[in-house]
C-alpha cells in the first residue's frame, strides 16, 4: 500500500512543473500523510496516528496537508507542510500575506511548556505512534515564515513556534522538542536562526537560516531555514509518540509553516555534529577525524564521500564500522541492519587552514640590567600572530612539548619573570577553529636612556607652582632619540613605569609643587624601547593687579593720566612691557603709560623666563559739568529749581553747601526765596563747577528800626523774575489798603502817610501780568 503512495506521488510531481509549490489537504487522509508520506518505511513499524487538530477553513481546507514543489526552486520534491494559515495561503508567488484565522483555533500548552513560552494561538498538530528497530531516527524539515522581515527591526522580537515532541508512549514525563538548531538546545524559530538586523540585533545560528524570499519564491513566505534534520535517541522496538505541532505566538497575524520533507523520517545513525568553518568547528586541515558508526550485530557499512562509495562493498572492508576523514566533504553512510533495514547517518565536514606563527623577540626594560625583568608575553601577539586578526595566541609554554600538547600552560603569561637571559618560550596560535601552529618568543631586555629635557610652563593664574602640563610635548623634544612610530605612557613612579600601571593622562598637573619627576616609558612595536625620567618646572609667572576701569576728564584735554603695569609684590622694572591700545601695540615699553585718549589699554608683563600675564584698563570719558540753564517754576513752597547741565560725566548737585549732601536729582523742591549757588559734581572726579541763582521769594517779616538790616519789606529775586510782576498791595489785618508798590520801589518802609504802623501782620496780594495772583502775610516788628 505504501508503495502505491509512493508511485502515485511520483506520477503527481512530474505532472507539476509550475513555478509554485501546490498543496493538497483533501486527497490525504492524516494517516497516510504520516505512514506513506512522511516516513514510507517497513523498518519503522506501528505508524498510528492518534490525534489531529489545525484551523478548518469551511472543511474544504485545512492548516495543514502534502505539498509538491517538483519542477520548482523549493529544497524539498515533495512532502507534509503544517501551518499557522490557511493550507491555499502556503503557495508562492510572495506576494500576500498570510495572515489567517478560524473559529475556536487555540494553542497548544504541550508546545508551550516545552519551548518554556506561553500564550499560543492557531496551533496545528499531527500526533502518532511508531516502533524502530534501530536507535535512533530523523527526518528533514525546514522552518518559514512571514515573520522574518530584511532590515525590518520587528523581526528581532516576534517568532511564531514550532516543535518536534517525542517521548516513550508509555511515559507521562515532559516531550523532548527535537526541533534544535543544530549541536545546540535553542529552538528553531524566526528569532534564534537569523542573520540579524543591522542597528537592532545581532545575527544569530546564521550558517542555518536559509535566505529571505522575494516575489517570485516558490512560497508565500518571507523568508525560510536552511534545511534542517530533527534526530531522537530512542530504543529499538519500543513504542515512541511523536507531537508534531506549530502555532502563532500572541496573535493570529503573519503565519508561518513547517515542511516536512516525504521519505525522510528514517532510521538513523549520529556521526557527531557537522564541522563547519561558520560554527568554528572545523576539521584543521593535516588533521583527521574517524567517524563511527558501529552499531551491534551483523552489520554491513557503506561510506560515501559527496555521494560517491569510499569504503564498503564493492571496494572492500563492507564491515567496517569507522572511516577516517582528512578531506572536506559531506559524509554519508549506510548501515545495513540484520533485518534488512538501512540506518542512514550524515555528516559535512569542511576544513580550516591553520594559522600561521611567526618567531618573534619581546624586548622589555630592565630596571637593574641583570637581564631578568617581567615581561607581559602578550605584548608581542601581533609579531607572534604576523597581524593576522583571525588568529589570536591562545597560551604559552617553557617548551615546545607542552605547546603541541596543550598542557602546563604560563599561568602568569601576563606578568612573566624570565628565569635566564634570552629565555625562549612557546606560543600556541590559533584560529577559530582551534587550528594551531607553535612559534618561539625569545625574551630579551633593553637599556636604552634617553636625554629628556626639563618640560617648562607658566605658572597659572593662580601662582601656586602648580600648572597643567601637556605631556605630549614630551615626545616632540626626543623625536631623534625614538624609533618612528614609538608610543610613549607617563608614570608618577618608576616602579608602575616598570610593570606599565597606573599610566597618567597626557594632560597632567603636577602635584608637587614648582617641580616634579615623572617616569616616561617608551614602546615600538608593543615593545619596550626605554624607560627614562622627565623633570616637570612650574616657571613663576608675574603677579598683577586686577583688571580696572578708570575715567578720563575729557575738558582737562591734553593733559594726561598715568596707567600702571600693576605688578604686584615686586619690582616693576624686573619685567619687559608692552601697551597696547584698542588692540594695536603702541611703542611704550615702561611701567607705566601716559595717555589723554579714552579706550581699551591693555598692558602685557613679560618675566626674563618668558612668561606673561596681562592686564586691561579701559579709560572711560568724564568731564566737569556745564550748566546750560537754570529754571524755576511756581512759588515757594510749591516751587521747584531745575538746573540742566551738558557733559560726558555722571553728575550730583548741591545747595550752598560744596562740601555737604550732594543729590543725583537735578530738581530742589520748596526752595526759599533769596540767592543761592548751585554746585555740580562729577562723581568720576572731574572738578566742580559753581553758579550763583536766585529765587523769587517774599520775606516773612522785616524789622523797620533803622539798623540797616531788614528795614523794608521786598520782593527778592531776579531782575528776570521781578519783570512778571505788576503790582504788589499791602493790606492791614482788617483788609484796609496800606500801600501799592511796584517792582520799581525800594519796597515799603513800615509807615502810613510818613507815621510808623504799628507791629502787626500785614497782607499782600501780588498781581502778575499774566493775570495771576499771590496772596501771603508777612509780620512787622519793631
Amino acid at each position: 500500500m505504501k508503495r502505491t503512495f509512493l508511485i502515485v506521488t511520483l506520477l503527481f510531481s512530474l505532472l507539476n512543473y509550475a513555478q509554485n509549490i501546490s498543496v493538497d489537504s483533501q486527497t490525504y487522509t492524516p494517516q497516510q500523510l504520516i505512514e506513506d508520506i512522511l516516513i514510507d518505511s517497513d523498518c519503522i513499524e506501528n505508524v498510528v496516528v492518534t490525534n489531529v487538530s489545525g484551523g478548518d477553513f469551511n472543511g474544504t481546507d485545512f492548516s495543514y496537508g502534502f505539498f509538491d514543489a517538483a519542477g520548482t526552486s523549493f529544497p524539498f520534491q515533495s512532502g507534509l507542510v503544517l501551518s499557522t494559515g490557511r493550507l491555499q495561503n502556503v503557495p508562492g508567488p510572495n506576494n500576500t500575506l498570510s495572515d489567517d484565522n478560524a473559529p475556536n483555533w487555540e494553542g497548544d500548552a504541550d508546545l508551550e511548556f516545552a519551548l518554556n513560552e506561553s500564550n499560543t494561538i492557531n496551533a496545528t498538530i499531527l500526533e502518532f505512534d511508531f516502533t524502530s528497530v534501530a536507535s535512533q531516527i530523523s527526518f528533514r524539515y525546514l522552518f518559514a515564515s512571514e515573520e522574518y522581515q530584511e532590515n525590518n527591526p520587528n523581526s528581532c522580537n516576534f517568532s511564531d513556534l514550532f516543535g518536534f515532541l517525542i517521548r516513550p508512549a508509555s511515559s507521562q514525563d515532559p516531550y523532548e522538542n527535537i526541533a534544535l538548531v543544530p549541536d545546540t538546545n535553542t529552538p528553531v524559530k524566526a528569532t534564534t536562526v537569523t542573520p540579524g538586523v543591522q542597528g537592532s540585533c545581532p545575527p544569530q545560528n546564521e550558517a542555518y537560516f536559509g535566505n529571505y524570499n522575494g516575489t517570485n519564491a516558490p512560497i508565500n513566505f518571507n523568508g525560510q531555514t536552511a534545511v534542517l534534520t530533527a534526530t531522537a535517541n530512542v530504543v529499538p522496538n519500543q513504542t515512541y509518540h511523536v507531537k508534531l505541532v506549530i502555532a502563532d505566538e500572541q496573535n493570529f497575524r503573519y503565519d508561518s509553516a513547517v515542511f516536512l520533507e516525504a521519505a525522510s523520517f528514517q532510521l538513523s545513525t549520529d556521526l557527531g555534529p557537522n564541522r563547519l568553518i561558520a560554527t568554528t568547528n572545523a576539521l584543521c586541515e593535516g588533521d583527521t577525524l574517524e567517524l563511527i558508526a558501529y552499531q551491534d550485530g551483523q552489520n554491513t557499512y557503506d561510506w560515501y564521500r559527496n555521494g560517491v562509495l569510499v569504503q564498503g562493498a564493492p571496494l572492500g572492508c563492507g564491515t567496517c564500522g569507522s572511516y577516517t576523514v582528512s578531506e572536506p566533504g559531506t559524509y554519508t553512510v549506510e548501515v545495513g541492519l540484520a533485518n534488512g533495514c538501512i540506518s542512514y547517518g550524515e555528516i559535512v565536514i569542511e576544513t580550516s587552514p591553520p594559522p600561521v606563527g611567526n618567531d618573534a623577540i619581546l624586548v622589555e626594560c630592565d630596571q637593574n640590567q641583570d637581564g631578568l625583568t617581567t615581561f607581559n608575553l602578550f605584548d608581542a601577539s601581533s609579531d607572534l600572530t604576523n597581524n593576522d586578526n583571525s588568529a589570536t595566541v591562545s597560551d604559552f609554554f617553557l617548551n615546545e612539548i607542552d605547546a603541541l600538547a596543550n598542557e602546563n600552560t604560563i599561568a602568569n603569561a601576563s606578568s612573566f619573570q624570565n628565569e635566564i637571559p634570552f629565555q625562549t618560550v612557546f606560543a600556541r596560535i590559533a584560529n577559530s577553529d582551534n587550528c594551531f601552529d607553535i612559534a618561539e618568543l625569545e625574551l630579551q631586555t633593553s637599556n636604552n636612556t634617553l636625554n629628556i629635557p626639563n618640560l617648562e610652563v607658566c605658572d597659572g593664574i593662580i601662582v601656586d607652582g602648580f600648572a597643567s602640563f601637556d605631556l605630549n610635548d614630551i615626545a616632540i623634544s626626543i623625536q631623534g632619540q625614538i624609533p618612528t612610530g614609538a608610543t610613549l605612557s607617563y608614570y608618577l613612579s618608576e616602579e608602575d613605569a616598570y610593570n606599565d600601571i597606573n599610566t597618567l593622562l597626557n594632560n597632567f598637573e603636577n602635584t608637587t609643587a614648582d617641580f616634579q619627576t615623572l617616569y616616561v616609558r617608551v614602546e615600538n612595536n608593543n615593545q619596550c624601547y626605554s624607560i627614562s625620567s622627565v623633570n616637570l618646572v612650574v616657571l613663576y609667572t608675574p603677579v598683577l593687579e586686577a583688571d580696572e576701569t578708570i575715567f578720563y576728564c575729557t575738558n582737562t584735554y591734553p593733559e594726561t593720566i598715568t596707567l600702571y603695569g600693576g605688578v604686584r609684590n615686586d619690582l616693576p622694572n624686573n619685567y619687559y612691557y608692552e601697551w597696547l591700545f584698542n588692540g594695536t601695540s603702541t611703542e611704550v615699553d615702561t611701567s607705566f603709560n601716559e595717555v589723554n585718549e579714552t579706550g581699551t589699554y591693555t598692558v602685557i608683563v613679560t618675566d626674563p623666563n618668558g612668561c606673561s600675564v596681562s592686564r586691561t584698563i579701559i579709560v572711560s570719558p568724564s568731564s566737569s559739568a556745564t550748566i546750560e540753564t537754570v529754571s524755576v517754576e511756581g512759588l515757594y513752597p510749591n516751587n521747584t529749581v531745575t538746573i540742566s547741565v551738558s557733559g560726558d560725566g555722571i553728575y550730583e548737585y548741591a545747595l550752598d553747601d560744596s562740601n555737604g549732601f550732594y543729590q543725583e536729582s537735578n530738581i530742589f523742591s520748596g526752595v526759599t526765596g533769596g540767592f543761592y549757588t548751585v554746585f555740580v559734581r562729577d562723581i568720576n572726579g572731574c572738578s566742580i563747577i559753581e553758579e550763583t541763582i536766585s529765587v523769587l521769594g517774599f520775606p516773612k517779616f522785616f524789622t523797620p528800626n533803622g539798623d540797616t538790616k531788614n528795614d523794608v519789606w521786598q520782593v527778592v529775586g531776579s531782575n528776570t523774575q521781578f519783570s512778571l510782576i505788576e503790582t504788589i498791595e499791602i493790606f492791614n489785618r482788617y483788609g484796609k489798603l496800606i500801600s501799592t508798590q511796584t517792582i520799581s520801589n525800594s519796597g515799603w518802609d513800615g509807615s502810613l502817610n510818613g507815621e510808623d504802623l504799628p507791629s502787626d501782620d500785614y497782607w499782600f496780594v501780588t498781581k502778575f501780568l499774566d493775570g495771576k495772583t499771590y496772596t501771603g502775610h508777612f509780620a512787622l516788628r519793631r
